[in-house]
């Protein structure tokens, strides 16, 4: 994958965890194990969503085509972003503002403009089939 913004052969990609209702305490211990020792972890970037429609909110395909396009074109705010996507800007603003309340995006305001932005490279969902105790969840019909 293309990096926007660093050198591919010098950063490593930053990776946006998006977990399903349970985060990764063991990462986060070890994250925290390392800062009380003095190092300086790698990055670890996590979101945990406990309702499935958030996470059909971030999987849906036009969500997922306005993160590519953030991350790979950095559109200099909403307009731009539709244009390039194609969409009305309406509908744009809607579902960016949508990636932003959960936590997916940043705007940044540039003059009269708001631009969309992103802090990682790529996403890996967590979707566990079975619960904590080892059974299989069960989905609501």
């Amino acid at each position: 994958m293309v990096t926007t913004g660093t050198d591919p052969g010098t950063e490593p990609e930053r990776v946006l965890h998006i977990r399903f209702e349970r985060s990764n305490s063991d990462r986060i211990e070890e994250t925290l194990r390392a800062i009380d020792d003095g190092e300086e972890p790698e990055p670890y970037f996590e979101v945990t969503f406990h309702d499935s429609d958030q996470l059909h909110q971030v999987t849906r395909p036009k969500n997922l085509e306005l993160l590519r396009v953030i991350a790979r074109e950095e559109p200099t705010g909403i307009r731009e972003t539709s244009r390039l996507v194609g969409r009305d800007v309406r509908q744009v603003h809607r579902n960016l503002t949508e990636l932003e309340t959960l936590g997916l995006i940043d705007f940044e305001a540039d003059g009269q403009s708001k631009r969309p932005t992103v802090w990682y490279d790529a996403i890996e969902v967590d979707l566990p089939l079975l619960d904590f105790d080892g059974e299989s969840d069960t989905a609501d019909a």
